[in-house]
């Protein structure tokens, strides 16, 4: 395909634009404010206003443009409907012919995970092959599956959603979700600094994260590397939890690989380590040997696997 593609990735704070060409190589890149107020009303209007200027800018016209794929942080379905996007103040309505009537071009949309983990086995992480799952472990535990090259996004986009597995009935807090004993409560970046609070104040030994002027993952994952034994037990215990939980996951798509990202990813390959083992320990034998890789794209993943949405569509693969 030789027309241009657009590729937006809709965030909180920022929303990432990206142009690439039509084989997928990203051409330009940048990044406009997300203005939620009054219910997100602005948001299209200023990404198709900023689209038009980059296209000028880049002299690209109208009739070489693809289409432009987005990314939702929200359920999206199939069709282009989205499921209520709270951060964003949008409630259900059909973002694809929304955006078409500001910007004349066919739109494709998606989740932004499951766009993120699209990006990821398109030109990251898991390049090179079909059937994965994305795991994004920031601030919540994100995912996305992809099986035969495409996004699982269920009936009405929220398939992918790992972090709302439940993984300790036990539990008396609340996820961010309503529920309790989410996975995302231990293996998110929030997840395992509470988890090492609760471990330093229950356990006298000395541990250098007791020298840290706030807890977070990187001071736990640094106190491993160091030979800290209770930060130790903190990574064993998010390793645990999340092994099972991908372990539940695998025993229903098979994938061919994990794909681990988000912030906690930073800490590299002692992060894979501590899930694969006790993944291995408790997955249906037949997915065992599953491949683990770190995310590469970074917070590019998003417009990647946006512009790929696009191009798919247009393919019609």
């Amino acid at each position: 395909m030789d027309k241009k593609v657009f590729g937006v990735d809709i965030g909180g704070t920022t929303i990432k634009m990206g142009v690439f060409s039509g084989d997928g190589e990203l051409i330009d890149k940048w990044e406009i404010p997300t203005r939620t107020e009054d219910n997100g009303s602005k948001i299209l209007p200023d990404i198709a206003a900023s689209i038009r200027q980059k296209m000028e800018a880049l002299s690209i016209e109208r009739t070489d443009v693809a289409g432009i794929g987005i990314s939702v942080p929200g359920p999206v379905d199939d069709n282009g409907i989205v499921h209520k996007c709270v951060n964003l103040g949008w409630g259900v309505f059909d973002i694809d012919e929304e955006m078409k009537k500001y910007t004349g071009v066919p739109v494709f949309a998606g989740n932004d995970a499951n766009a993120a983990a699209l990006g990821e086995v398109w030109r990251g992480g898991g390049k090179g092959y079909n059937n994965a799952v994305v795991v994004t472990l920031g601030t919540g535990v994100g995912g996305g599956i992809i099986v035969n090259g495409k996004i699982l996004s269920g009936s009405s986009g929220a398939g992918g959603e790992i972090g709302h597995i439940l993984v300790n009935r036990e539990e008396t807090k609340k996820c961010g979700c309503g529920n309790k004993g989410c996975l995302e409560q231990y293996a998110s970046a929030t997840g395992i600094a509470r988890m090492a609070k609760a471990k330093l104040a229950e356990d006298n030994r000395d541990s250098v994260m007791r020298n840290a002027k706030s807890m977070n993952a990187k001071v736990v994952f640094d106190a491993v590397k160091a030979g800290d034994a209770v930060a130790m037990e903190v990574a064993e215990e998010f390793g645990r939890v999340l092994g099972i939980g991908l372990a539940i996951v695998a025993d229903v798509v098979n994938p061919e690989v994990f794909v681990i990202g988000g912030g906690v990813s930073r800490g590299g390959q002692i992060v894979i380590d501590y899930i694969e083992k006790n993944y291995n320990k408790y997955v249906f034998h037949a997915s065992r040997g599953v491949k683990f890789a770190l995310a590469t794209l970074g917070n590019d993943a998003g417009i990647y696997g946006s512009a790929k949405l696009v191009i798919d569509g247009v393919s019609g693969s």
